[in-house]
């Protein structure tokens, strides 16, 4: 599913990594906070693969004060997560360490102390009922504080095998958030997702769709995708997801460029340009941001909405990429993502379809114009570029594409930041007469994209460009009905 199969070698546990590092203190130790705790999940499975370790679950026995202990030993902080269930975690030296009680299988009730609080992790019985109860092998198994794995599923195999199983086929009813962990943890893994496993996803994709079933919270859902977005298959990841039937139930908008054909320069509908061109975009920049990836993702989401025919059957697009802003803002604020992460994204998507500038001096304009969004944008670009592939694509126009980005990038890295400007807004009223209004911000960035550009070197030059301007636009006095300017002095009165 995700490229080249990884067969990891599994190492025996260290259990020294958990319980001593970074904080120096034997934490498992006799009368320490976490002794007799049992690590499970996913840090065991990070563990065997020699991955970093940042967040730890500890199954214990009376988890709040473990956790209570804990924090004081190593000076964070205690949240309850799910104080009912007996889920706490400490925030402490980079890490987060959940303390939970065994699951018993029955719903919580009365005090969180008692129940399942109560339980021996130690317990075989107690410690096998709460493994079998997770979601994939691969996070059901168990650290023994002598460094002895407990692996009812089969998850050891699987860790070999490159593979992300469900424990079973009614893990998902409990969490249907499972299915999109899944996925998630294939693409972080570079493992595949076992064909059965799959199929039952696939089902509940299926689920979504036919019946409307309520989804998970929304940051829970954020969460994931998030993080396969982050992954370096994030284009694959996606297709995966639409593939299993889970990203439609979430991205409607992104889906619905499913079959929409763009013509002979596209070799893919839109809703696939879109996963190639992310996947283009995180193997040539790995290390490209969160809005990046979101707009790379989402840069023709307008597309569906703004499709008409010209020229025969050829499809146009006209204006997709402002109608495409706009959508991609409302969706990032209905997954709670967070604000400048989404206000960028979508700035990069509705200027993605800017013409690159031929030329030096309209490379400065480029780059004066659209600095603030550089080199993302850029790097949006060659992705979108690189997706398209159709018939009429050449290596010609490519080799003229990477002409145009090269001198944008020599520009950019030329230019120095922007100097103090010129003129003030109060000194372009006083010159041209003006009133505080729209038409003094306009002269002001009209005047800087013309010292950018070479145009304008000094106040006396500033000054000749905003009469031109001024007469070009209808802004002189002499040329507006009424009598004369009026002109706010400082104390705020006309003169």
């Amino acid at each position: 599913m995700f490229g080249a199969l990884r067969r990891p070698r599994v190492p025996r546990l260290d259990m020294g990594q958990c319980t001593t590092a970074p904080d120096g203190a034997a934490l498992a130790a006799p009368g320490a906070p976490l002794a007799g705790a049992v690590l499970v999940g996913g840090a065991v499975r990070d563990l065997l693969l020699a991955r970093p370790l940042v967040d730890l679950d500890w199954l214990v026995a009376d988890p709040r004060a473990r956790a209570e202990a804990l924090a004081g030993t190593l000076g964070g902080s205690v949240v309850a997560l799910d104080a009912e269930r007996g889920h706490w975690r400490v925030v402490a030296a980079g890490r987060r360490w959940d303390l939970i009680a065994p699951e018993t299988g029955e719903p919580p009730a009365g005090d969180a102390r008692t129940g399942s609080a109560r339980l021996d992790p130690l317990d075989p019985p107690v410690l096998e009922r709460d493994l079998r109860r997770r979601d994939l092998t691969i996070n059901a198994m168990a650290a023994l504080p002598d460094g002895r794995l407990v692996d009812p599923t089969g998850g050891l195999p699987d860790l070999r095998a490159g593979l992300v199983r469900l424990t079973g086929p009614s893990v998902l009813g409990a969490d249907p958030l499972r299915a999109w962990r899944a996925v998630r943890i294939a693409a972080q893994l570079g493992f595949r997702l076992e064909a059965a496993s799959a199929a039952s996803i696939a089902e509940l994709g299926r689920t979504f769709a036919r019946d409307s079933r309520p989804l998970p919270a929304v940051e829970r859902l954020q969460a994931e995708l998030g993080a396969c977005l982050a992954s370096d298959v994030a284009g694959r990841a996606m297709a995966a997801l639409d593939d299993l039937g889970l990203l439609e139930p979430v991205l409607p908008e992104l889906t619905a460029g499913r079959g929409v054909s763009q013509g002979p320069l596209h070799h893919l509908d839109v809703l696939q340009h879109q996963l190639e061109a992310l996947q283009r975009l995180v193997s040539a920049f790995p290390a490209a941001d969160a809005a990046l990836r979101w707009a790379t993702l989402l840069h023709d989401v307008g597309k569906p909405l703004t499709r008409a025919h010209e020229e025969g059957d050829r499809p146009r697009f006209h204006g997709h990429d402002v109608v495409g802003a706009e959508i991609a803002a409302r969706m990032l604020r209905r997954l709670r993502v967070p604000h400048a992460v989404a206000a960028r994204a979508a700035a990069l998507v509705g200027s993605h379809m800017r013409p690159l500038p031929q030329g030096e001096r309209a490379a400065r304009r480029f780059v004066h114009r659209l600095r603030p969004l550089l080199p993302d944008l850029l790097r949006l670009m060659v992705a979108d570029r690189e997706a398209a592939r159709g018939p009429l694509a050449s290596e010609a126009g490519r080799r003229r594409y990477r002409l145009a980005l090269a001198e944008v990038i020599r520009r950019l890295e030329a230019e120095p930041a922007p100097p103090p400007p010129l003129l003030d807004g109060r000194e372009v009223m006083a010159h041209l007469g003006l009133a505080p209004g729209p038409a003094v911000g306009e002269a002001l960035r009209a005047l800087e994209e013309a010292r950018a550009v070479g145009e304008v070197s000094d106040r006396e030059e500033a000054e000749a460009y905003l009469r031109q301007l001024a007469a070009a636009q209808g802004w002189l006095a002499e040329e507006r009905p009424g009598s004369g300017p009026t002109l706010p002095d400082p104390d705020g009165r006309g003169t």
